[in-house]
């Protein structure tokens, strides 16, 4: 038996009231759960109907979630034996998130420059909001 905690009690909860579509909620969820570790590489991840059948969504919906997985190198898929979470997919899932917070941090960085602020007055908003008890 084993002392992993089943996928669903670790992933937050799908809803299609919350941000993102519901694969992509799945996919955020499954990667923040294997950049915290909490599953080792060469783990087995539910299989598509399982998953499904635990968040009450529909196969295509874990099944594009996984191939999305697949394709950024976080899971691997063995014909007849499962999915399974790759050797470095902990690396891989931080280098994937530590990317898109660089695509964020670009995007408000546009944002900020169209709203007229100078370099140091970005950079004094970069740091409010870093340390928001500290002004």
């Amino acid at each position: 038996m084993s002392n992993t905690p089943s996928i669903k009690l670790l992933l937050p909860a799908i809803s299609p009231a919350a941000p993102g579509t519901l694969y992509e909620q799945i996919i955020t969820g499954l990667k923040r759960i294997i950049s915290e570790g909490l599953l080792e590489p060469d783990s087995a991840l539910p299989s598509f109907r399982q998953l499904a059948g635990d968040l009450m969504v529909s196969v295509i919906t874990v099944k594009r979630a996984y191939e999305e997985l697949e394709r950024e190198g976080i899971i691997y898929r063995r014909q007849g034996r499962g999915t399974f979470v790759a050797a470095r997919g902990q690396d891989r899932s931080r280098e994937v998130k530590i990317a898109q917070a660089r695509s964020h941090l670009r995007n408000a960085l546009r944002e900020a420059t169209e709203a007229g602020l100078s370099p140091t007055e970005i950079q004094q908003l970069f740091m409010q909001t870093l340390h928001p008890t500290a002004s």
